[in-house]
């Protein structure tokens, strides 16, 4: 979120600026618009209005959010919805239009329903905190903390829990408030329609209110790690995915570096250890994730940095990652951890989903479209994910491995034409191994390419319409991906 200056500054510097000018100070110009940014610091976005609320079901803040409603209907303004704006293209971002943030901390767990209940704007870590204490953690979660409960739904985000798929499969119920200002319930039994349009729809079609998910025992677990050639991965990983095998977290790594690039893998696997874990275990420590976060960083630029990280996942990691530890501490990591700081420069993530069977004819192509330099490949993340009958932008319709993928990207013009061009690159080879790729990210996909991705895609606009017709609900997406259908 953009720093807001006080009114007493913004008034200072009106004044300053208008008397530097020889403007007389009645006659200054108004303050610039607020201006909004996602996680890719590439999207600094103008806002008519800044809203940042804490929802709740009393008739004070719904009385509230409708008058925000009539007021950007009736000026014809966008309004978008946002929790931790960790989107990379503006899917939260509303052009001179109306942004809301949401925050809370509200999280309610039904022991006996196996289930919990949080309002929108509740974060991961929010929840972890909660259902700890009582033996439960969340079924399924995006893979670092500081993401919205609301915002996973909205994209639709998967974890890297087995054998389940994205978030949205553990969403019971949600009260969602439509363009109309009504408020309306709905699941896989009330309003089946909204509930498969919503999941994923990147708040489209209402803002939501509260959720209702399903959690599970917070069992300790203990790992193993596989190192092997990366031919052998998908064929391996989906063996674990079966019931039979006891495996209840796991991932796989790629090694970045130009020798033996991509061609390297590495699987981490997570076991039942015997029993639940214990209440009180310590979240993970804050000197590793620091650590971590180093050698992250070292790797840009310096193939030797890029070896020694992979060294210390395959060699040294192992002998450190013996004993149990719990389903929830290895959930409760913040972004913060791999962060980068570094000027001129942003990192970007980029997520393909393959068939398991055609991974390594995906990664072939990969290995020809990304470039050695800029923009540079840091990280390659693998994980399962379940098929998603359900939600009309699934991006798993079938099971599926994704690849998650991490390039640092120079922050000026070339940068972003260089990420453009490889990033059709590697659609295309996704598309070509029956596969897809994820919204989220920079807005690049051709049309053709967004089409084959998804093809209930027409069916999602058309719900849109329904839902919302004077199209209240908009962002950078909608406006050039979605708005021509």
């Amino acid at each position: 979120m953009a720093h807001t200056p006080s009114r007493r500054a913004t008034l200072a510097g009106i004044g300053a600026s208008a008397a530097a000018l020889g403007v007389p100070r009645g006659t200054a110009a108004a303050p610039r618009a607020p201006a909004l940014n996602d996680a890719s610091r590439l999207n600094a976005t103008p806002v008519f209005k800044h809203w940042v609320a804490t929802p709740s079901t009393d008739k004070a803040f719904l009385a509230r959010l409708r008058a925000e409603f009539k007021e950007a209907s009736a000026a014809g303004r966008a309004l978008a919805v946002g929790g931790a704006r960790h989107s990379m293209g503006g899917q939260s971002l509303p052009h001179d239009g109306a942004a809301v943030t949401l925050v809370s901390r509200s999280c309610h767990a039904d022991t006996a329903a196996r289930t919990y209940r949080v309002a929108a704007g509740t974060r991961w870590r929010d929840v972890i905190a909660a259902l700890r204490p009582l033996g439960f953690s969340p079924k399924v979660t995006q893979s670092n903390h500081d993401f919205s409960v609301a915002g996973t739904f909205c994209v639709n985000a998967h974890g890297w829990a087995v054998p389940f798929g994205p978030a949205g499969s553990t969403v019971r119920r949600l009260s969602v408030m439509l363009a109309d200002g009504s408020v309306v319930a709905c699941s896989r039994t009330e309003e089946p329609e909204l509930f498969r349009l919503a999941m994923g729809g990147y708040g489209l079609y209402g803002v939501i209110l509260d959720l209702e998910l399903e959690m599970v025992a917070d069992l300790a677990l203990t790992p193993r790690v596989e190192v092997m050639p990366s031919t052998e991965f998908g064929a391996r990983f989906s063996q674990l995915m079966g019931p039979a095998t006891g495996v209840r977290m796991a991932y796989g790594r790629l090694s970045p570096a130009r020798l033996g690039f991509l061609s390297e893998a590495v699987m981490v696997s997570y076991r039942a250890a015997g029993g639940e874990a214990t209440p009180g275990d310590p979240a993970p420590n804050p000197a590793m994730g620091a650590a971590a976060r180093t050698l992250y960083r070292a790797q840009r630029g310096s193939e030797g940095w890029k070896r020694a990280r992979w060294f210390a996942e395959t060699e040294i990691a192992p002998a450190f990652q013996s004993k149990p530890v719990s389903r929830n501490a290895l959930l409760n990591h913040p972004v913060s951890e791999l962060a980068n700081r570094e000027p001129g420069r942003t990192d970007i993530l980029h997520e393909y989903f393959v068939p398991p069977a055609r991974l390594e004819a995906f990664l072939d192509a990969c290995r020809e479209a990304i470039s050695p330099t800029d923009p540079e490949l840091l990280n390659v993340t693998l994980r399962y994910v379940a098929a998603d009958p359900e939600s009309v932008l699934a991006y798993a319709p079938a099971p599926r491995i994704a690849a998650v993928m991490s390039f640092s990207q120079v922050m000026n013009p070339e940068g972003e034409k260089s990420m453009r061009r490889m990033t059709e690159r590697l659609i295309d080879a996704a598309l070509a191994q029956g596969g897809g790729f994820y919204l989220p990210y920079r807005l690049h996909a051709r049309p053709d390419q967004l089409a084959r991705a998804y093809p209930k895609l027409a069916e999602a606009v058309r719900g849109k319409r329904t839902y919302d017709p004077k199209l209240l609900f908009r962002n950078a997406m909608w406006d050039q991906y979605f708005s021509r259908q």
